[in-house]
């Protein structure tokens, strides 16, 4: 199994807030949290990042074009706040004949704290965008149960 991969890192802004702040108070006030659909938005991309690293990292077709086939699982474990610098690791879990599913954990840093905050799987698949409905192409990477 490959190591982690940092895909990305970012600054969570309040432009990434939940809208419709409260007065209700508990532990995350409403307009501290990130949106859940940021964080999706980030897994796809340092998913893709990560699986584009690992088809040229192991020799296989530099050329297919790699877009997002499924979201197999996506776990919310804590909020995200504004001010957080969220961190994307990847690595691939399983290599198919068109297909490459990687794993993204993701994790904020909070002051000295790192919190794990989300987990996901997201597949992937070379397509040739030639192809008239863009039909799978191989990936040239040995394939893992």
């Amino acid at each position: 199994m490959s190591e982690p991969y940092l895909a990305i890192s970012v600054v969570m802004m309040p432009r990434d807030a939940n809208p419709n702040a409260t007065a209700a108070g508990g532990a995350y006030p409403a307009y501290s949290t990130v949106f859940g659909g940021v964080i999706l938005s980030y897994i796809d991309l340092a998913g893709a990042v990560a699986a584009r690293r690992e088809v040229q990292r192991r020799g296989g077709d530099t050329a297919a074009v790699i877009v997002t086939v499924a979201v197999n699982r996506v776990e919310f474990k804590r909020p995200v706040l504004v001010g957080d610098v969220v961190k994307f690791y990847a690595w691939p879990v399983r290599f198919g004949r068109t297909s490459l599913t990687m794993r993204v954990d993701v994790v904020a840093e909070r002051g000295g704290e790192v919190i794990p905050v989300t987990e996901a799987e997201v597949v992937y698949v070379g397509i040739d965008a030639s192809t008239p409905g863009h039909r799978p192409t191989p990936l040239g990477l040995p394939a893992t149960p």
